[in-house]
């Protein structure tokens, strides 16, 4: 493609790009930062909710026509409970936000990024023990590639919620599947697969388990917005300007 002059990422996950050839060739890999920040936060918040609030099993007994069976179902409360963040950017910070008017307490793990005293920790085995809900929001890396593994989920506080809305590969499925049977992980919310679209695994037939589409990020709003910065970045390259986000 010798007349390629500019590619363009709906998002920052750059994971189909070979960012250096396109670096190599001097092509600008134009991404979107920021377009869909609150969508992806709003959606790892209604993951948990889904889950704390044990949406699936009350659907259940509803169309089973089990109206006492009510009661052997607990439900459960965002206020008083402490979220974990791993990584703080811009989706990290807003999820944040959004659970600190639910009354949550805060907690983020990041060694990039600058986090209050109050909310940092040290390390993501300190996190995985004080929080109720854990959410990650990292980039996938050689470092994060099954971040929550056979390791990791044995220093998860015991009945903690997961929910993944960053990449597929920053969890390994079948360990996470055995900590849900379990017990050890009362419930997960998928957003990402590994591959996309995923084959199917056990742990989609868990009633504790919430899954959608890689589409927490791609609301109405989200996707224009995504949209409009992508078509910005291109034509900003073309008019030898220097697009406002590039991943090179």
């Amino acid at each position: 493609m010798p007349n390629l002059k500019v590619i363009a990422r709906t998002g920052v996950g750059t994971d189909s790009v070979d960012l250096v050839e396109a670096t190599a060739l001097k092509i600008p890999v134009v991404i979107t930062p920021g377009s869909n920040t609150n969508a992806v936060a709003e959606g790892a918040i209604a993951h948990a909710l889904h889950l704390v609030k044990r949406l699936a099993p009350l659907t259940r007994i509803i169309r089973e026509g089990g109206w006492s069976a009510r009661e052997s179902i607990a439900v459960g409360d965002l206020e008083g409970a402490t979220i974990g963040i791993v990584g703080f950017g811009r989706i990290g910070r807003r999820v944040a936000h959004l659970a600190e008017s639910f009354g949550m307490n805060v907690l983020a793990y990041d060694p990039f990024a600058e986090i209050a005293a109050e909310s940092r920790v040290e390390s993501l085995d300190e996190l995985l023990e004080r929080s109720d809900v854990i959410t990650l929001h990292v980039p996938l890396t050689e470092q994060t590639h099954h971040l929550i593994n056979q390791q990791s989920v044995q220093k998860i506080k015991p009945g903690a919620i997961l929910v993944n809305c960053g990449r597929g590969a920053l969890i390994d499925l079948d360990v996470v599947h055995e900590a849900l049977i379990s017990g050890r992980i009362a419930g997960l919310g998928l957003d990402v697969f590994d591959p996309e679209p995923p084959e199917h695994h056990a742990i989609f037939d868990l009633e504790n388990v919430v899954l959608t589409p890689h589409v927490m990020g791609l609301s109405v709003q989200a996707t224009r917005q995504t949209f409009i910065d992508a078509a910005q970045g291109v034509r900003d390259v073309l008019n030898g300007k220097t697009a406002r986000a590039t991943a090179n």
